[in-house]
Formats: C-alpha cells, sequence, structure tokens
C-alpha cells in the first residue's frame, strides 16, 4: 500500500508495525480494561473504608486530556474519572472524532487551554494519547506559558508516518472522502505544508521547566515503539497495547506519579514564594 503520509514524517531507521501479528497484540486491550474494571472496584472499597477526612480532596490541579487520532474525547474517560477521583480538575479537549486538519486542531486547543489556565489561574498538565500526544508535544512548546507539563502516550513523535498499514488505510481513506467535499483530514494535512508544520512544532525544544513523560509500548501493534523515544522526554517503558494505554491501570499509575510530582513542585513554588514575600514585607517594615 502506498503510505498517504509523506516521507518526512517517516525518517530512515523508522518501520511500522506490520501484519495480523501486530494488529492481534492489540487484542490485549480487553484483558487492560478488565485490569482497570478490578482496580476501580478495588478503589471504590478503599474509599468507602477510609475517613472521609482522609479522603482525596479537590485540590483544583487543571488536567486536559487529548485523544488520538479518530478518536474523540470519550476515548479518554475512564481515565479522566480515574483523576477526578484523585482531586485533579479534568478537561477534554473538545475533540468530538480527531480526524480534521491537526493544525486548526491544534489552534483550537490552544484557545481552551488559554481559557482553562485563566479561569484556574495556574498552567495546566496535557496528557495526549498518540496523535493527541503530538499536539500536546507541539503546544507545549509554542506556548510555555500555559503548559506546565505534559506525559504522552504512545505518540510517535519522531516517526509519525511508521505506523501499521491499517491505520494508512484510514488516512487514505479520509483523503478520498475530503476529495468528494466533506471537512476531514486532507492532503496537506498528511504530507504537505500543513503536515510539515505540525511536524516540526511537535519536535520544536521545551522551555526549562516543561516537564514531559512520554510513555511507550514494545508490543505497539499501530506505532513504531522507538518513534516515542523523544530525546527530550523522561520515557517509561510498560508492556500495554497501544488502545489500552487509555485505560490500562499500569499506564494510570504512571500518569498519576507524573502529575502528583508535578502537583508538589508546583506547591513547593507556591510556598517559597509566600515565604519570600513574607521575608520583603517584614524588611519593608
Amino acid at each position: 500500500m502506498d503510505n498517504p503520509l509523506g516521507s518526512f514524517l517517516c525518517p530512515p531507521g523508522y518501520a511500522g508495525p506490520r501484519g495480523l501479528r501486530a494488529i492481534a497484540r492489540e487484542g490485549s486491550a480487553v484483558s487492560e480494561a478488565a485490569r482497570f474494571v478490578r482496580r476501580s472496584a478495588s478503589d471504590r472499597l478503599h474509599r468507602r473504608e477510609t475517613p472521609y477526612a482522609e479522603r482525596a480532596s479537590d485540590h483544583g490541579s487543571p488536567v486536559v486530556l487529548v485523544p488520538g487520532f479518530l478518536a474523540g474525547d470519550g476515548t479518554l474517560g475512564l481515565m479522566a474519572r480515574h483523576l477526578r477521583g484523585l482531586g485533579y480538575r479534568t478537561y477534554g479537549s473538545a475533540i468530538h472524532a480527531n480526524i480534521g486538519c491537526t493544525q486548526e486542531a491544534s489552534e483550537a486547543l490552544e484557545r481552551r487551554i488559554e481559557a482553562i489556565t485563566l479561569k484556574r489561574g495556574r498552567k495546566v498538565s496535557i496528557i495526549g494519547h498518540s496523535l493527541g500526544g503530538l499536539m500536546a508535544r507541539g503546544l507545549a512548546a509554542r506556548r510555555p506559558d500555559l503548559v506546565a507539563g505534559i506525559v504522552t502516550l504512545g505518540s510517535p513523535i519522531l516517526a509519525p508516518g511508521a505506523a501499521h498499514p491499517l491505520l494508512l488505510f484510514d488516512l487514505k481513506v479520509l483523503n478520498r472522502l475530503q476529495r468528494a467535499g466533506m471537512k476531514v483530514m486532507g492532503e496537506d494535512c498528511v504530507s504537505g505544508d500543513c503536515a510539515r508544520l505540525s511536524w516540526e512544532q511537535s519536535r520544536a525544544p521545551l522551555a526549562r521547566g516543561v516537564a514531559f513523560t512520554s510513555v511507550f509500548s514494545r508490543r505497539d501493534g499501530i506505532v513504531d515503539w522507538r518513534s516515542c523515544l523523544d530525546p527530550q522526554a523522561r520515557t517509561v517503558e510498560v508492556g500495554t497495547s497501544h488502545l489500552g494505554m487509555a485505560f490500562d491501570p499500569v499506564v494510570l499509575d504512571v500518569v498519576t506519579d507524573t502529575l502528583d510530582a508535578a502537583r508538589a513542585r508546583h506547591d513547593d513554588r507556591v510556598r517559597t514564594q509566600a515565604r519570600l514575600s513574607a521575608v520583603r514585607d517584614a524588611s519593608a517594615g
């Protein structure tokens, strides 16, 4: 099958998964979902047995979740529910189906995050699954004033074109629909200047202080796991399918630990600033 993606999106040395065996690995998403159900039941039991005063409270840390290609906010609903149970304020990306122009979607996401930052009075953390992670990576590079950190899940930042032929077939279908008059992902968005701009933005240097964790799996049946190893990221390996990244408890634990560490750093900065302010006030008095 001809690759509809521009050749620059698949640099030498990368190749997407091939054949039925790779797709079959994605079948483990069923057992990963079952693990989530068991974890949720255990968490509910733990909350019932924990005194109310000791339960996690809403600490207001804002988290925006961005879905992958062909997906919408609902695909990250289980992760959002998990994080809300830990006191995080979660927000969807307002993407119902990630099948349009990535550049336009990224600009809309930027406007949404600007509004959330203004409302919450602090920077946001972004969790991006697959293509959503590339969008998060590009936004973090462009707007470090809005983004405290990002976590990407199975996001092929180094080689978006190194994908399974089944995914490439879906792209070709979208290209045909675009030519037929539907507003979806056209050829410029996958092989032209629009695609090149989006990819370059997702690889731009991150400002100091913007935390970046990339979660990858060698069992990924959709993208080349090596393309997730961004040299600017803290990389974390899991044994999860590409689809299961959205709800596997193993991944949720990585996400939670990362967000908790970011929140602790934020709280430390707030306390330090308060002490310095108090010292300045005392000196002025």
